[in-house]
């Protein structure tokens, strides 16, 4: 590959993840009246007589007598956990602050943070999560803090949809009126396209950069409307840098993912979007090919299906260190049919490596993808309903404990009673979901209600 390790990567790994905390107050009005004359009195010495006993001014703060009731108090060591309100279930990786003081759970949702200032209040972060704030214990008990997980109710707003106003304020308005809480971007689609102006030096070598959204003045929009903002990022499928780049190229379209000097450019990608404000980065098309392109590469793909969806789930640890200390979840969406499959299909990805690397996991579960005969049903596309539960149920308890399930589901080919169906499949099992339609076009009747 041509191009040298990725300066925004390069720079994200260097970075020791420090916080702190500092601040001012204005003056005390009391502190400013302390030795000044009492409002109605004209005796200057009915002031000082008010101040104290000796009539020295208050203000004379080197010649008072230091109250040891009022000295700074001892700081304090603070412990506890953090746990999924959902099923009790530790998370580790959670954000941890009291007084400015960081810390980071441990695999077992622990956490010790020493030299807090007593009282301080302790806040547990963590992406994907809502934050959660509680009083810091008097008596030095363990605290336990719950995090609710952001359910992900979402559209995808699809490149035209985000280059035409009307339609995105079309988007917006749905939402208002809907259970939708979120929206999907594209940064990279399946066109190879870079949609905005990126500062991504590599996009613009190899011509990929076509600017076609703002996304700090949409990002605005969703804030307003306090919506959940993903962005998608086509990953290791990408004509235009397998023609650029022949050291990159795998087979066809396919750029190799076993190479990690590959894994700068959508890296690179995914940090910079967390800096631009979106919530969360998907990636999508991570993993090997299928297919005629993978007979072709078969000799350069990792020969074992373990091998396989450990190189995957090894690029999406790297990326979920990178936008954890950004700030950012991360998710990844999968084939549907590796939730139902014992093998990773050839492609590298199974729910177990896939779940235990993200935030998030999204398999595509459109009916109209599974063959005829899938689950006994002539055209699987006809039940909906029976498709999307049966994907869930089985690759569910497969995933990590910690990890989030939101399907893709279809937008295309059905009316609402079929995409109503998918919805509450998902609904009924905790997910969250998002719609697929390559427009970007919904109608009301197929959302439900707040």
């Amino acid at each position: 590959m041509n191009v040298g390790p990725s300066p925004v990567c390069a720079l994200a790994l260097s970075f020791t993840v420090a916080l702190s905390a500092c601040g001012g107050a204005d003056p005390s009005p009391a502190a400013d009246e302390a030795g000044a004359i009492s409002p109605g009195t004209d005796d200057p010495s009915a002031a000082a007589s008010d101040a104290g006993t000796t009539g020295r001014s208050a203000g004379s703060e080197s010649e008072q007598e230091v109250d040891p009731t009022t000295s700074a108090p001892e700081p304090v060591t603070v412990e506890g956990s953090v746990i999924s309100a959902v099923d009790g279930q530790a998370l580790a990786g959670a954000t941890v602050t009291a007084g400015g003081q960081p810390t980071v759970t441990d695999g077992d949702g622990r956490f010790v943070l020493t030299a807090v200032e007593a009282e301080e209040p302790v806040t547990a972060r963590r992406p994907a999560w809502r934050a959660a704030t509680v009083a810091q214990p008097t008596d030095g008990e363990p605290v336990v803090l719950e995090l609710e997980p952001i359910v992900v109710r979402g559209l995808r707003v699809s490149r035209y949809a985000a280059a035409d106003p009307e339609r995105f304020d079309r988007l917006l308005e749905l939402a208002d009126e809907t259970a939708v809480n979120a929206l999907v971007f594209d940064t990279k689609d399946e066109t190879d396209t870079v949609l905005y102006e990126t500062g991504v030096s590599y996009a613009h070598e190899i011509g990929a950069v076509e600017p076609v959204y703002d996304p700090a003045a949409l990002l605005a929009q969703a804030r307003a409307h306090d919506l959940y903002a993903i962005t998608r990022i086509v990953t290791f499928e990408d004509t235009t840098w397998a023609r650029a780049d022949a050291e990159a190229k795998l087979a066809g379209a396919w750029v190799d993912a076993a190479d990690r000097q590959n894994w700068s450019y959508p890296l690179d990608l995914a940090v910079e979007a967390c800096r631009l404000g979106f919530d969360e980065v998907q990636f999508d098309y991570v993993r090997f090919p299928a297919g005629r392109t993978a007979i072709s590469a078969r000799a350069l793909i990792p020969p074992t299906s373990e091998e396989r969806a450990a190189t995957i789930g090894e690029f999406l640890s790297e990326a979920r260190s990178l936008l954890h200390a950004e700030g950012c979840g991360v998710s990844a969406a999968v084939f549907g049919i590796v939730m139902s499959s014992e093998t990773d299909e050839g492609i590298g990805q199974t729910p177990e490596a896939v779940s235990a690397s993200v935030d998030a996991i999204s398999p595509m579960l459109y009916p109209s993808h599974y063959d005829r005969g899938w689950l006994g049903f002539s055209d699987p596309n006809d039940h909906p309903g029976p498709v999307i539960a049966h994907a869930l149920d089985l690759g569910g308890p497969r995933m990590s404990p910690d990890t989030l399930l939101r399907p893709w589901l279809q937008g295309f080919y059905y009316g609402a009673d079929n995409i109503k169906a998918q919805i509450d499949e998902a609904e009924a099992r905790g997910a969250g979901w998002i719609i697929w339609n390559a427009s970007g076009e919904y109608r009301r009747d197929w959302l439900p209600s707040p």
